[in-house]
């Protein structure tokens, strides 16, 4: 049997077994899948003046709870992201989610080289380039097609490593840990800001870390003591097609 044959088998068999299936088991399968919870959590950014202007978007599993990001393999990881698109983009009523805001994602390498598609709203989404991606020349090109097409990007956990400084140049927000401030100090912050980013400082948990982050010139805040992180439940609204 040619390729070419065995192909035209495949797909009759697979067209025979769709066939197959029962109307109503069909829609009791589509009935479960709606049943099915479709989480994401958001944590707002918010302005100086205590204003949310930004989301910052993560993953949650169906049952609300994840395991630490630092243990997952690279496909864990595309899957993560993957859910999160998907729960947010593809699904219609984003503004449910964003009320006219930004909305920050970690997206994976794939996502950046450009082997895996990125939602077509650089109005709202932040590509944020997380620690644990290698960044090679690869990956400054895909930054660079990404921020050309109008998407902003973000560098998340900044403590000056060499991948990190690597995006730096093309970064329109570097988010820094306030509660590493007094180990990291003000080199950091200053390299941080060197090329024009937005500093946004994460982990603000207490009202002197607030504070201490107004007095270095954080443009944004994020963390716990302005806004804990809220689950979302996108099974509701509808999958977008096409």
């Amino acid at each position: 049997m040619t390729p070419d044959n065995a192909d035209g088998r495949y797909a009759r068999l697979a067209a025979a077994v769709e066939d197959a299936i029962p109307d109503t088991l069909r829609r009791e399968w589509e009935q479960r899948a709606l049943a099915e919870p479709v989480l994401v959590a958001r944590q707002g950014i918010f302005s100086p003046a205590g204003t949310p202007v930004a989301y910052q978007l993560s993953f949650r599993s169906p049952g609300g709870q994840t395991s630490s990001a630092t243990s997952w393999s690279d496909t864990q990881h595309d899957h993560a992201t993957a859910h999160v698109l998907d729960a947010t983009f593809g699904r219609a009523d984003l503004e449910s989610v964003a009320h006219g805001r930004l909305l920050f994602v970690r997206c994976t390498r794939g996502y950046l080289v450009g082997d895996l598609q990125v939602p077509a709203r650089p109005d709202r989404l932040v590509i944020e380039v997380p620690y644990w991606v290698d960044v090679d020349r690869e990956v400054v090109a895909g930054v660079r097609r990404l921020r050309d097409a109008g998407y902003r990007i973000a560098v998340p956990s900044f403590v000056s490593t060499a991948h990190q400084r690597m995006i730096l140049p093309h970064a329109d927000f570097v988010k820094i840990d306030v509660r590493d401030l007094d180990v990291e100090g003000h080199p950091v912050v200053s390299l941080a800001r060197s090329y024009g980013a937005t500093l946004v400082a994460e982990f603000v948990e207490t009202p002197d870390l607030h504070q201490h982050a107004q007095e270095l010139g954080f443009g944004l805040f994020q963390g716990n003591l302005l806004e804990r992180a809220g689950i979302l439940d996108r099974a509701g609204a509808r999958p977008v097609t096409g």
